[in-house]
């Protein structure tokens, strides 16, 4: 259902079962999937590749253009995934010429108020409580989640599964299937509660507890660490995934306790 009271540009591509409600403003360079519903007073700008089944509810922005000085007007893209919830007044920004695009993957709820700044790349199944912020070219993976009013500074990675307690202020990596709190963000142990949720054996979770045990707990500096793990632990695509993870970070990871 398309209201006669919202404003749709008609180059605008809308799919199937697509329902605008009254105030709503979709601009002309947009497509939006079959089934999605775009609520009122929501403005979907030029850019926007909203997939099938999505909501996006009343006051949210999605796609305007970058808060980033380098950017000159470029045509760049914000991508959303299937299936995915962006509550009210969330505000979601296209990319720069940095990366060309902001991303959000499947599967996706971000609440209330939440920032998502340009170029960011969003993974599947993430969970954004309300307002938190992400600053730009920051890279959440599958299954992360944030707890409520968390900051991520510009550049930051999270890993698959990690979890975050709410108020976070994010400057560092943060390490795959952790939790992580306090202030300084530190490692908090496995996200113990996410992963048996999501159908990690007890005999994998505990593999996970004693990699992140000798990378924390053992006394050797991060080098050492990654060596003793590399050696000591049989690889696996969980193991291997770790080690690469923190390996190819430039920031730097969290701390222990």
């Amino acid at each position: 259902m398309i209201s006669s009271l919202a404003f749709i540009d008609p180059k605008a591509q809308l799919g199937e079962r697509v329902t605008v409600e009254p105030f709503a403003t979709v601009y002309g360079d947009v497509i939006i999937g079959d089934g999605t519903w775009i609520g009122s007073g929501a403005v979907i700008y030029d850019g926007a590749r909203i997939g099938k089944n999505c909501r996006i509810f009343n006051g949210a922005s999605v796609s305007a253009i970058p808060q980033d000085m380098k950017f000159s007007g470029e045509e760049t893209t914000l991508e959303i995934g299937d299936n995915t919830t962006v509550r009210e007044f969330a505000t979601l920004n296209r990319g720069t010429r940095a990366r060309g695009k902001t991303t959000i993957g499947n599967n996706c709820l971000l609440m209330a108020y939440v920032h998502v700044a340009h170029d960011c790349n969003v993974g599947n199944n993430v969970i954004i409580v309300a307002s938190s912020g992400i600053a730009g070219e920051v890279e959440l993976g599958d299954w992360v989640t944030l707890g409520g009013a968390t900051v991520v500074h510009q550049f930051v990675r999270i890993g698959n599964h990690a979890f975050l307690g709410g108020g976070s202020k994010v400057r560092m990596d943060v390490p795959p299937f952790i939790k992580a709190d306090r202030e300084p963000l530190a490692f908090m142990g496995l996200n113990n509660v996410g992963l048996e949720r999501r159908g990690f054996t007890k005999e994998k979770m505990h593999e996970l507890h004693e990699i992140y045990r000798a990378y924390y707990n053992m006394g050797m500096n991060g080098t050492k660490a990654l060596e003793y793990i590399e050696a000591n632990f049989g690889p696996t695509p969980e193991r291997d995934y770790i080690l690469q993870f923190i390996k190819n970070s430039e920031r730097g990871v969290i701390r222990g306790r």
